[in-house]
């Protein structure tokens, strides 16, 4: 489970590359994709690279090896079931993120317009958070 977390944050300087290249790869596939390889740092660099090393050593490690911690404590645990979990807990935050990212802006600008639609901005915003929220009952579902 360590390992899942630790590959899960060795992936966050990733995200916002992920996230301009999705909003912007539709005009200029091209120059967005260029702008995002030049755009990562020495240190994204390493620790992506970490990352992929922990998650191929992570799949390629026998169960046995990984259940050896919680055999003790007389529990199995299911390596695809964490990745599982993980992949749902991350991949609807990324979402949730680009969906208040996009809703966020557009209820400022609505706001700055009418500003009595406050208060319908504020629930479109709230919606595109349950995403997040989504994900992390999946996860919870997944998991014994």
């Amino acid at each position: 489970m360590i390992l899942v977390f630790a590959v899960l944050v060795g992936l966050i300087p990733v995200i916002p590359a992920v996230a301009y290249l999705l909003q912007n790869g539709k005009a200029s596939p091209a120059q967005a994709v260029s702008r995002v390889v030049n755009g990562f740092t020495g240190f994204n660099f390493l620790v992506g690279l970490f990352a992929a090393g922990l998650a191929m050593v992570w799949l390629a490690s026998p169960t046995s090896v990984l259940a050896a911690g919680a055999a003790q404590e007389g529990a199995n645990v299911d390596q695809y079931a964490t990745l599982a979990a993980a992949l749902s807990t991350g991949l609807a935050c990324i979402g949730a993120g680009i969906a208040v990212g996009n809703a966020g802006a557009a209820a400022v600008g609505a706001t700055a317009e009418k500003p009595e639609s406050f208060g319908r901005a504020l629930i479109f915003v709230g919606l595109s958070e349950g995403i997040a929220i989504y994900g992390l009952i999946i996860s919870f579902l997944i998991l014994p």
